[in-house]
């Protein structure tokens, strides 16, 4: 369940220049920017900055993001706005641990907390064509975001969900889903053997 907590008291990024026209520019879809050219990588491989949710842009910026993560060509379950060049943190999860599997909009998402049981299953990243591998995520997290009004929610996320907000909240980071695999590739983990590839890592507290 959500829970409402304080009002954030900072100030918020605005959208550079060449963010307002990327949004403003055009209708529907927006480009998908690609590990496969080194400006796009930029981006991409860049930290994104917290943006005003109060911003006028921002709902157009949403619509684009859900039209582009919807559209047929390359459908997928979460998107992220650097990945349509915009260095913001802003992500779209479709959620399927609710009725109907909506997509949501999660404005200045943090993960404050993890646990240690991990989850293993394959994800492939729309800005990563043709690619798709096996990646260790916590199989719950606890969430915090902002709503438009300015307050911020938290809430406990867990299974399949959990693992697509990791996925986006990386790309926050410029963080893509091949480093996790690098980096789980350097950490042992112990399997728990259940029905569902559970693990932990070695030497991690119990939950």
């Amino acid at each position: 369940m959500a829970q409402k907590t304080s009002t954030k008291q900072k100030i918020e990024s605005t959208f550079a220049a060449h963010e307002r026209k990327l949004i403003t520019d055009g209708k529907g879809t927006m480009h998908v920017f690609l590990v496969t050219d080194e400006m796009e990588l930029a981006v991409l491989s860049a930290t994104s900055k917290d943006i005003d949710p109060a911003d006028p842009l921002l709902q157009t910026l949403i619509a684009r993001m859900l039209a582009t993560v919807q559209d047929e060509a390359h459908a997928g379950v979460g998107i992220a706005a650097p990945q349509v060049g915009i260095n913001k943190n802003l992500i779209l999860v479709q959620r399927f641990d609710k009725v109907g599997g909506p997509f949501e909009s999660y404005i200045n998402p943090k993960i404050i907390w993890r646990s240690t049981l991990l989850r293993t299953g394959a994800e492939g990243c729309l800005s990563i064509p043709d690619r798709r591998e096996e990646v260790e995520r916590s199989y719950a997290i606890r969430l915090q975001y902002d709503l438009p009004s300015g307050d911020v929610v938290e809430e406990n996320v867990e299974g399949f969900t959990a693992v697509i907000f990791q996925h986006e909240i990386d790309h926050l980071f410029g963080i893509l889903y091949p480093d996790r695999v690098e980096e789980q590739e350097a950490t042992p983990s112990t399997s728990l053997n259940t029905s569902i590839k559970f693990s932990a890592k070695d030497g991690a507290p119990p939950l």
